[in-house]
């Protein structure tokens, strides 16, 4: 067996334990003696190590001057402080850290530029001219000159398998770092840098500023930890181009600034940002005017002072811990979907059809997966025989109204006394609404309901669900128009009326100017009520009080006045009269009609309200969830009365709904109020 394996394996720090493995590389300086670095570097490798291999050889072997902190799937790799302040060469007591962290694109030399900044171009962090990503994971050294902990990243852009996991790895290490560097090597500034800068502000702002707060507090540094995040150093490297410069109108910070507004990015969360451009000649870039940069901000102590080097630890390990569940990798696609994606969205739950663009041409309707949600005034609801559901079959029913030929307003009250019915094509009818008082719901017993997506206005019902609130805008129209007339006329005409079925003993209402007993003048509109007993007028004071007058023929208690009252009951005011068996009997039956009028426009006039929100139309928005007017969005109030546009179903005001059309597609073929927005 051959011995010029034997230096490869010092490099390697491998011992050759395996005979296949030495089998196989004495073949191989039988076959090809130059291959011999690359397969005995990757076959060793393997055989030490197979599941972590991350990163290429040459990263291992750098004379302990940098060591792995976190690899690509957030896992750290150092197991306590101890062994992180021993690995780190920091173990003077009472010496104080700052940590800068550097970010950028794969391949733009982030390893380089901390070598050049902070070790004089040594190489602390390895290097590589290989097309393999050399940096992966976060690696870490320690700058005894300026006591800064250095933080090199893994690259942007880089193909990965868990990127989401890099990503946040990445974000976890600029909450915990005091000055970011992000380099970008391009003649021109893209859009990368500010994407990830203003991602980075949105989750300090949201999630790490909160987390950093309660790990200080259990740390007992709540003054060391801010709540603004660390200072933000953008170095820009170009070779033709000439980087951004300050002039007298406007700075290189300013042009960053108004690029993120112009993004809609916002960098609130960092303490400052500042522009570094260096412009490489003859093959040499002078990292000095970053170097200022960086140290100048470390000598800044107004919004992050310096801290005890186990805390960097202690803080990135809390934040691992806590921010480190499994997330879904999802690749990021060069087309959006919403690019060939229907625009068109459901009018009730605002989801986009899932459809591609131009499907109606091909016959396909508006679809989308995603469950939509019930609003009334889109009648978005379906219902299915809950019979034929069961055995496999998705039969859609509807309800049927009751409809009259005529119009008059008896056919109307008929209809909506008479309610819905739910009948299946294969089960017949399934349900009545006027079958029980209670307990008569169909969902229970006939129907499920199915919900469905709106995806525009025309496929709104048209069944006539408004009969029964046909009913209410009559009755409601007679009754204004009535109201509206003068009331002088409707009492001169009550007057007559009495007079002409009134008993012969009582004075006739065009000769009674003021009550009989206190005198007081009756007005145009004031009511004159007549004792029974002596058939003076009076007004209703005065005539308060009710007793039999059997010698007037009045065997139940009628209104008497105060002086007839207080006589015996059996007595009349003039006990000459004889009574009159006739003369009270066509009063009486007036009465007794006007009683029953009264008292049946009194419960209507009392259960309208009450009934409203039963029959009006089912797109109709309840009274109790409108609140304002929805054209000029005044509060209702006792003053502001409420109204119902007949197209859209919402709440509106008298003076926002002066409007009167037919609304056929909601069954209303006569014009009704329209608010001024279906106009």
């Amino acid at each position: 067996m051959s011995t010029l394996w034997k230096p490869w394996c010092e490099t390697l720090n491998v011992e050759p334990t395996d005979p296949a493995i030495m089998k196989s590389l004495d073949n191989s300086l039988d076959s090809d003696f130059d291959k011999l670095p690359e397969f005995s570097a990757g076959l060793f490798t393997a055989a030490k190590d197979p599941p972590m291999m991350n990163s290429c050889a040459k990263c291992h072997n750098n004379n302990n001057k940098s060591f792995l902190l976190f690899d690509g799937r957030e896992s750290l790799q150092v197991p306590d402080v101890e062994e992180f302040l021993k690995r780190l060469n920091c173990t003077v007591n009472g010496a104080r850290v700052k940590v800068v962290s550097i970010f950028g694109n794969t391949g733009d030399g982030r390893s380089h530029t901390m070598n050049q900044v902070f070790f004089r171009g040594e190489e602390v962090f390895q290097m590589s001219s290989e097309q393999n990503c050399c940096t992966l994971g976060v690696w870490v050294a320690f700058d005894p000159v300026l006591n800064v902990v250095c933080l090199d990243t893994e690259g942007l852009q880089g193909v990965t398998s868990c990127e989401n996991e890099r990503t946040r790895l990445l974000l976890k290490v600029l909450a915990v770092s005091d000055v970011v560097v992000y380099g970008i090597y391009s003649e021109r500034l893209n859009r990368d840098l500010f994407t990830f800068l203003g991602t980075a502000s949105h989750a300090y702002s949201h999630h790490f500023r909160a987390a950093l707060q309660a790990i200080g507090q259990r740390e007992g540094i709540t003054a060391s930890l801010s709540t603004l995040g660390p200072s933000i150093i953008v170095l820009h490297e170009t070779r033709h181009t000439v980087p951004l410069i300050n002039n007298g109108s406007e700075s290189a910070e300013d042009i960053l600034r108004a690029r993120f507004a112009q993004m809609g990015l916002k960098i609130d969360a960092f303490s400052s940002i500042k522009y570094v451009g260096l412009q490489t000649v003859n093959d040499t870039t002078d990292y000095e005017e970053l170097r200022s940069a960086i140290e100048s901000e470390l000598n800044n102590t107004t919004v992050r002072s310096a801290r005890k080097p186990h805390l960097v630890y202690n803080i990135l390990k809390s934040l691992n811990d806590q921010l480190s569940s499994e997330v879904e990798n999802v690749s990021n696609t060069l087309f959006p979907e919403q690019y060939f994606t229907c625009p068109v969205r459901c009018l009730s739950c605002d989801n986009g059809c899932g459809n591609s663009m131009g499907h109606l041409s091909e016959g396909k309707p508006h679809s989308s997966n995603i469950k939509c949600k019930f609003q009334c005034q889109y009648e978005n609801s379906t219902y299915i025989c809950k019979k034929c559901y069961k055995n496999g079959n998705e039969v859609e029913v509807k309800r049927q109204y009751y409809e009259d030929n005529q119009s008059s307003w008896y056919s109307f009250a008929k209809t909506a006394w008479s309610g819905y019915t739910i009948d299946c094509p294969h089960c017949g009818e399934i349900y009545r609404s006027r079958q029980y008082w209670y307990g008569n719901n169909p969902e229970d017993v006939a129907i499920r309901r199915k919900i469905t997506h709106v995806w525009n206005t025309s496929n709104r019902s048209i069944a006539p669900q408004n009969t029964a609130q046909r009913v209410i805008d009559t009755v409601s129209y007679f009754t204004e128009a009535v109201t509206n007339v003068s009331l002088q006329p409707t009492k001169a005409l009550k007057a007559w009326a009495a007079d002409q079925v009134a008993p012969s003993y009582w004075r006739p209402n065009n000769e009674i100017k003021h009550c009989h007993q206190c005198k007081v003048l009756f007005g145009p509109t004031d009511d004159k009520h007549h004792c029974r007993d002596c058939g003076e007028g009076f007004c209703a004071p005065c005539s308060s009080r009710t007793k039999c007058v059997p010698n007037r023929n009045w065997f139940s208690p009628v209104r008497v006045c105060d002086t007839c009252y207080e006589k015996e009951t059996n007595c009349s005011s003039d006990d000459s009269l004889e009574p009159v068996e006739g003369d009270v009997g066509v009063r009486k039956v007036t009465e007794q009609v006007v009683s029953t009028l009264n008292a049946v426009g009194t419960v209507f006039t009392y259960s309208k309200s009450l009934i409203k929100d039963s029959v009006r139309p089912s797109y109709w928005i309840p009274d109790a969830e409108v609140v304002s007017c929805c054209v000029c969005e005044r509060e209702f109030s006792g003053v502001l009365s409420l109204h119902h546009c007949r197209a859209c179903g919402r709440g509106v005001c008298q003076e926002c709904s002066q409007h009167r059309k037919p609304v056929p597609h909601r069954g209303w073929d006569r014009p009704v109020r329209v608010c001024n927005a279906c106009v």
